[in-house]
């Protein structure tokens, strides 16, 4: 109660920057914003399982090592309808959201751009600017959203980033606060232990060769650990992001109504693992955040609030010589809320294709058939209640794709 109390204090105080206005939603002139970013890629094909017919044997095949198993069988997906199933460690967390209608997926979404850079295209989509235009690192399309939301009359609208520094996305002539919530779960190379071994098989016919393995595998686990560390430029990693998500939501429902936080460790190249292993602990983690952040909010705030968890792009659908995939193309984005309606809640929604080599962008990726921009624009439409003038001040020349998310 003390917490809440000094929140309520700090709610009355302006925003570093002035504080602005929020304009009248369809039904809900209180309406939250969250936007999760998934720097680094993650392996969406693992997370919104194909489950049924040709699309699942095509996956198994292109999986041999880190498909997760169907319904039924030990570790198998979730079933979620006829076609697609959940990665079975969000049984407990999305799964029941899922099950109330607060949670929706949109698979094969993202951006044209074709780079398959990490920072090109995290670039491009914090921008939200028509790719066939320069760019003008001037501002992100959050920030544009807070100037269109700022003209209305009913109440204040305070955006913040949960980042160490402000994101692309919100820079621009709006002012929005950052204040990072800790970088937890980070973990370096275990030297220790490797001077142990070394010790143990000093002065023996195996000294060099255990010396020469232990510095090979520093350099390339080094060499990986710099690249995954680069994509999710310096975003805390999944782990501990619960106690975060909790800490944001507070903040959310006392003070601020769009907000933004990255949550790296998702560039799976090597040993990603399926049912269980590293990006199953990713992804379990990341579950347990967003409900959690759900509790938090309180049911009546809750029912005002949009998370949208996006990456930059997706992965290959085939896994790699390492056990692993690579940089992709589409990928599945999450919407979650306790006001989705009944055409998006508990559904997987958007364009869809079944799954074959044939549908394959370039025989290798999830084709993206529902760009963000235009997501996004829908989404904004409906929470906001935006005219097409507004929309395209947040997004020049977007056709807005009204998937009725609310």
């Amino acid at each position: 109660m003390q917490r809440r109390h000094i929140l309520k204090m700090l709610a009355a105080a302006p925003l570093a920057g002035g504080a602005a206005r929020l304009m009248a939603a369809p039904a809900a002139g209180s309406a939250k914003l969250l936007v999760v970013f998934l720097r680094g890629a993650y392996d969406c094909a693992n997370l919104l399982v194909p489950i049924g017919g040709e699309a699942r044997a095509f996956y198994d095949a292109s999986r041999p090592t880190i498909a997760v198993p169907r319904p039924g069988q030990a570790g198998g997906a979730v079933a979620l309808d006829t076609t697609w199933g959940l990665h079975p460690v969000l049984a407990s967390s999305v799964l029941p959201l899922f099950q109330k209608r607060e949670a929706a997926f949109i698979p094969f979404a993202g951006i044209d751009d074709l780079t398959r850079s990490h920072f090109e295209t995290q670039d491009a989509i914090e921008l939200g600017q028509a790719l066939d235009r320069g760019r003008d690192y001037r501002s992100g399309f959050l920030n544009r959203l807070a100037s269109v939301l700022g003209g209305g009359p009913l109440a204040a609208v305070s955006p913040i980033a949960f980042t160490d520094q402000l994101p692309i996305m919100l820079r621009g002539q709006f002012k929005a606060a950052n204040m990072a919530l800790g970088n937890v779960g980070r973990q370096g190379i275990d030297a220790a232990r490797s001077r142990v071994i070394e010790r143990m098989y000093r002065n023996t016919a195996l000294a060099q060769q255990v010396a020469e393995g232990f510095q090979v595998r520093d350099e390339v686990t080094r060499t990986v650990k710099l690249e995954m560390d680069a994509a999710s430029r310096n975003a805390m990693t999944a782990q501990g992001f619960e106690l975060l998500a909790r800490r944001m939501a507070l903040l959310m429902r006392e003070r601020f109504d769009l907000g933004f936080v990255d949550v790296g460790g998702w560039d799976t190249h090597v040993g990603q693992g399926a049912a269980t292993g590293y990006l199953a602990n990713r992804l379990d983690e990341l579950g347990r955040g967003v409900a959690g952040f759900a509790e938090e909010m309180g049911e009546e705030a809750w029912r005002d609030t949009v998370v949208v968890v996006i990456s930059e792009f997706g992965r290959t659908f085939r896994e790699n010589g390492n056990k692993g995939t690579d940089h992709g193309h589409g990928t599945v984005y999450w919407v979650l809320g306790g006001g989705l309606s009944a055409q998006a809640g508990g559904r997987v929604v958007g364009e869809q294709v079944a799954l074959s080599p044939a549908t394959l962008f370039q025989n290798r990726d999830y084709p993206v058939i529902n760009e963000y921009r235009a997501v996004f624009g829908g989404l904004f439409a409906r929470m906001y209640g935006l005219s097409p003038a507004q929309l395209d001040r947040v997004f020049g020349g977007v056709v807005p794709q009204d998937l009725a998310l609310v």
